[in-house]
């Protein structure tokens, strides 16, 4: 009996041991993440390089718009200028901007804000990942399974209708689609608010009732984000199903007798949602770029009216950490899509997906 037992304890230590080794990335991953990294430290400094070229290539600075300013001296411009370096040349701007990353982690003074543009991106970020996360998981749980019913149901009425809602959401422009809900949506207030994220009783609600008044906010912004991108990831759902659907595999699994249910929800879906999942990393690296224009709408308090608005003000720093926080989104994405194809499909080699 005790031999039983001990027996049984020490299978159930080796499934756990199992299980955690599986959650330990192998050597092939570790160099893969390790090579990507460095990567993309030569990315972030190109790239920087270059934006910051693109700015002063363009015409006007902040200060040439605070000399219109009659209330503003020409000595407090001068001493503004000093401030924040810019009676430097361009390219010591630059390295001195890259350096304080590099040893202080201070992405630099907002000429508007006077204060570290870091600070004004982290209070901005909750804001802008609460709508685009929202979108995102709505967009998918509802494009996905759409896209698996048109291919299913090919060619009959079921699916000529999906098809006719996926031309029409792809049809209309996020711009135009803000539009067309800010208008609705000030027909039916107040039912649903217009602007801003919170109520003016936000601060005296529960943690849920806070989580509520958000999400309460956040309908019509969510839906705006998320129409457009539903019915193109519908269209490449169906797509991609449908030609592994016509694939010999499959044709040998239903003369096998499996049900049909199994069929497509497991041996081809599975196959086909590899392309979905490429997708999905740059869905993420936009996420910063597609809010832009609804958080303007809506006045919703995140990253793409606080980067607009620095854009319009030709505020060096804050607008080069945007296009940073930009391309690291886009480099993580991408990293996170090869990661995801690899456990997805194990026969995907990662040094094939460079």
């Amino acid at each position: 009996m005790s031999s039983a037992r001990s027996s049984s304890v020490v299978r159930s230590f080796q499934f756990v041991g199992d299980k955690l080794l599986k959650l330990v990335p192998s050597e092939e991953t570790a160099l893969y993440i390790l090579k990507r990294l460095l990567q993309a430290v030569l990315t972030l400094l190109l790239a920087s390089a270059l934006s910051f070229a693109i700015i002063q290539l363009a015409p006007g600075s902040y200060l040439d718009t605070l000399r219109q300013n009659p209330k503003i001296s020409p000595e407090r411009i001068e001493e503004l200028k000093m401030q924040f370096g810019l009676d430097k040349p361009a390219i010591v701007q630059y390295f001195l901007w890259l350096w304080g990353i590099i040893s202080r982690g201070d992405f630099g003074l907002s000429f508007a804000y006077q204060r570290p543009v870091s600070e004004l991106l982290w209070e901005r970020v909750p804001a802008t990942l609460f709508l685009a996360i929202a979108s995102l998981i709505i967009t998918w749980g509802i494009a996905i399974p759409l896209g698996i019913i048109g291919a299913v149901h090919q060619n009959r009425l079921l699916d000529k209708v999906l098809r006719v809602i996926s031309y029409a959401g792809q049809a209309v422009p996020t711009l135009v689609m803000g539009l067309l809900l800010l208008t609705f949506v000030q027909n039916i207030s107040p039912l649903f608010p217009v602007g801003n994220m919170t109520s003016i009783n936000y601060a005296e609600l529960t943690p849920l009732g806070k989580f509520l008044d958000i999400t309460w906010h956040s309908v019509f912004p969510v839906l705006a984000l998320s129409i457009t991108g539903f019915a193109g990831l519908q269209r490449i759902t169906r797509g991609e199903l449908l030609e592994v659907l016509r694939q010999d595999y499959i044709q040998t699994a239903r003369a096998k007798g499996l049900p049909e249910n199994r069929v497509i929800y497991v041996h081809a879906l599975r196959n086909a949602i590899n392309p979905l999942i490429t997708l999905l990393g740059f869905e993420f690296a936009g996420l910063l770029s597609g809010s832009f224009i609804v958080e303007n709408f809506f006045n919703w308090p995140g990253l793409g009216r606080l980067i607009l608005q620095a854009v319009t003000a030709k505020d060096l720093y804050l607008v080069m950490a945007s296009l940073m926080l930009g391309a690291v989104m886009l480099i993580i994405g991408n990293l996170l899509a090869d990661l995801m194809l690899k456990s997805a499909d194990p026969r995907i080699k990662l040094e094939n997906l460079n």
